[in-house]
């Protein structure tokens, strides 16, 4: 455990109201306890008891039956009939199956068949006339012809408890005699089996019952003749073990010589045996007072392990927050002042305000690189829900939007419509419209999304959404916008293309007036339909490769290629045609002054077959696409070279923001701050903080000025947010960073404001 949680105060927080939850429950229970062990205890003992015997009885009960179910099984055994056991050589099968049924319960000593009036008996030891029985088994309580008697006259399951002895053994046993008659359940039973059951071998069953208690325990006949008992101490007497045996099944108290005692008493509803147990009641009192030393014992105990376990759950609920605190502040461990909770609400609060500042920027990267590429099932589900993108309709189409020469006045309204763009409804056209920057400041992307069942209404519907979309954005700002519109798709995977067809649409406009609207789908004529490639087609194929886009170009090649070879068209026309998209495409390289991509036209360019003219096309749109990359990407950088130089030497202006930044160089913010972030490592907003916050430390060594001058000389004017911010960066106010390294030892740290 490490010592220094216990200068926190939430730790010990913690680890309080872990104990409290332990230690308040744990008295309440151990004085309740306490309070009604004298009464609780007994009953606890008389009722586990009680549930003893009453295991006891189903599994005698279960004993006899199992007995009763096999004198059922010997009146039917063949081997068994009376005919076959008086033939000498069939006996002997008789005699075994006696065995075996012996041998099938553990409690049977012996088992004996008698025919009635028959002058053998039949065990599993072999045959014995009656004058060998008598002599070979003497029951003490039990005349030879009392049970003789008993075997022919018995027409009802009966046992009895007596005294035996046998040849086999010169000590005499406690034995339970159990008759039961040939067939059971019978008025005229013919034969009687006899089992002998040693005593003790019901007493080993119920020796368990009282535990260490002392006590009795009986099992009594349904006459009330004692069957077994067992126990610690004197025996009843007559008169007590008759009463014993009266009592109904229940908790009794009795007493017994003067002495209280506890009675349980079960009874079967099998065959009417009741098993009783006979106790002292004084014995529970000294349990009770064996108990209050466990409790206090106990209680210790507990305590002890309590606060080992409270520390320890305090520690595990603890130690995510320290280490959110560690993270959030990794200068030092835990924050000046307030606790941890408090400090890492207000650090999230500030990380939140940061992701809310940034949102616009990702979502808008995340809307570009779905118009570049396409491609929506790249992307997870979970972006687009996080930005709450939906693009579940029919038909999806995009739209440029832009404006020429806009005046420094309508920089503001031309922000608010980006603003109120981002995303716009309309439900009665069933229609929603995602606003995209782009890197031109004077240029919007619009991603519309519309359901629509009819497609002979979609033409229609697209111009009332234009039109629409054209009224909402002179609502903001007063000045007609010209606007390219591609094609309409059914898949958002294919909007990379309706973004190359509409900047075709919003380049080719025909007039430079305000209000000019260009449907690139209206621009092939039926002549070029028929025979030639349509010219919007070609013009698409330009934009895509100015764009650097290599996926729409292929696809409009391979579209181009393959159309003409469907067609079989003749040879020459065919030729006529690839130099028409060759044209195209080695135009598109001089307007983007890549005049080495005419050594990859050789003389054999468009020789040999469809698909190695093909790949000739693939090979030079790969060059042209990727040289266009590599541009873009120089042009980017020594825009953002410019750019750093702009902040390095304007970062003192409080004025100085993202949006005046791409202001003054004609880029969109979203644009501006993604490409700056790749630039220098860092967002816009942390790299002029940390050019402040460095000359800051200048000044604060090399001069002797007001805290606050400096401050504000750096253009931060919230002087104590900036100390606050400076404290957690640095580890020390600006006061305490003057005294530390400043050159004028006699300057006294002063963070007062």
């Amino acid at each position: 455990m490490n010592y220094n949680y216990f200068k926190s105060k939430l730790f010990l927080k913690f680890t309080g109201s872990y104990l409290l939850i332990l230690l308040i429950p744990l008295i309440f229970v151990i004085v309740f306890i306490y309070r009604n062990a004298t009464d609780n205890l007994q009953k606890e003992i008389e009722n586990a008891h009680f549930n003893q015997l009453t295991q006891i009885k189903t599994v005698v009960d279960g004993r006899m039956n199992d007995l009763r179910d096999m004198a059922s099984r010997m009146s039917y055994d063949a081997r068994l009939a009376h005919y076959r056991i008086l033939d000498p050589y069939e006996s002997r099968d008789a005699i075994a199956a006696l065995d075996s049924y012996k041998s099938s319960n553990s409690i049977v000593e012996d088992i004996f068949l008698y025919y009635h009036h028959d002058p053998n008996i039949y065990s599993n030891h072999g045959m014995y006339s009656l004058d060998v029985f008598r002599s070979s088994y003497q029951f003490g309580s039990w005349k030879n012809d009392e049970l003789v008697t008993a075997l022919n006259s018995s027409k009802f399951p009966s046992i009895r408890l007596t005294n035996m002895l046998n040849q086999n053994s010169p000590l005499e046993q406690s034995v339970l005699t159990y008759i039961l008659p040939i067939i059971p359940n019978t008025s005229d039973p013919y034969a009687s089996v006899m089992y002998l059951i040693k005593e003790k071998e019901l007493a080993y069953l119920i020796d368990s019952v009282l535990g260490n208690y002392r006590g009795l325990t009986y099992i009594f006949d349904n006459h009330g003749r004692v069957l077994s008992y067992s126990g610690h101490g004197d025996t009843a007497s007559q008169q007590n073990i008759q009463r014993l045996s009266e009592l109904p099944p229940g908790i009794h108290n009795l007493s017994i010589n003067n002495e209280d005692h506890s009675v349980i008493s079960v009874t079967s509803d099998v065959n009417g045996w009741s098993y009783v147990t006979l106790m002292a009641s004084n014995q529970f009192f000294s349990s009770v007072l064996n108990v209050r030393s466990f409790i206090i014992i106990l209680f210790i105990v507990i305590a002890i392990v309590g606060t080992a376990i409270a520390l320890l759950f305090a520690r595990m609920q603890y130690l995510p927050i320290a280490e959110l605190v560690r993270f959030t502040n990794k200068k030092t461990d835990t924050p000046a002042s307030g606790n941890e909770l408090e400090y890492i609400r207000t650090t999230l609060q500030q990380y939140s305000s940061k992701v809310d500042l940034q949102e616009p920027y990702a979502r808008n990267h995340v809307l570009s690189m779905l118009l570049k590429h396409g491609h929506a099932q790249m992307m997870t589900h979970g972006i687009f829900d996080t930005f709450h993108l939906h693009f579940d309709q029919s038909h999806h189409f995009v739209m440029m939007m832009g404006w020429d020469d806009l005046e420094q006045q309508h920089l503001q309204a031309r922000q608010e419509v980006h603003r109120k763009l981002a995303f716009i409804e309309f439900p009665a056209l069933a229609t929603q419209v995602y606003g995209v920057e782009l890197p031109q400041l004077d240029q919007l992307a619009l991603i519309v999304s519309l359901q629509l069942e009819d497609d002979e209404a979609l033409a229609a519907q697209i111009v009332h959404i234009v039109d629409a979309i054209r009224e909402y954005t002179l609502g903001i700002m007063d000045i007609h916008p010209m606007i390219g519109v591609g094609k309409c798709y059914e898949s958002p995977q294919q909007l990379n293309q309706s973004f190359v067809e509409a900047c075709s649409a919003f380049e080719l406009r025909k007039s430079t007036e305000h209000g000019t609207t260009v449907y690139f789908e209206k621009l092939s004529s039926a002549h070029d339909q028929t025979v030639l490639l349509p010219s919007n087609e070609l013009l698409k194929l330009a934009q895509s490769l100015k764009q650097g886009n290599y996926e729409v170009a292929k696809q409009i090649i391979h579209t181009a290629i393959h159309g003409l070879d469907n067609k079989q068209r003749s040879t020459l026309l065919m030729r006529c045609v690839l130099f028409d998209l060759l044209n195209t495409m080695l135009k598109a390289a001089v307007e983007l002054k890549m005049d080495n991509m005419m050594q990859y036209a050789s003389p054999h360019f468009m020789n040999g077959p469809v698909h190695l003219i093909e790949q000739n096309f693939y090979r030079l749109s790969t060059q042209i696409c990727t040289q266009v990359e590599q541009t873009h990407k120089k042009e980017e950088h020594s825009l953002m070279d410019h750019i750093v130089a702009f902040i390095d030497q304007r970062y003192v202006d409080h004025s100085l923001s993202l949006e005046s930044v791409s202001a003054a160089f004609t880029i969109s913010p979203s644009h501006l701050s993604r490409s700056f972030k790749d630039k220098v490592g860092i967002n816009f907003v942390q790299y002029i903080w940390q050019k402040r916050l460095d000359k800051v430390k200048e000044q604060l060594v090399i001069t002797s000025d007001p805290l606050k001058d400096i401050i504000q000389r750096v253009g931060y004017l919230d002087t104590p947010n900036f100390i606050r911010k400076f404290k957690k960066e640095t580890g020390y106010t600006p006061g305490q960073y003057r005294q530390m390294n400043s050159n004028h030892p006699n300057t006294e740290p002063n963070d007062t404001v």
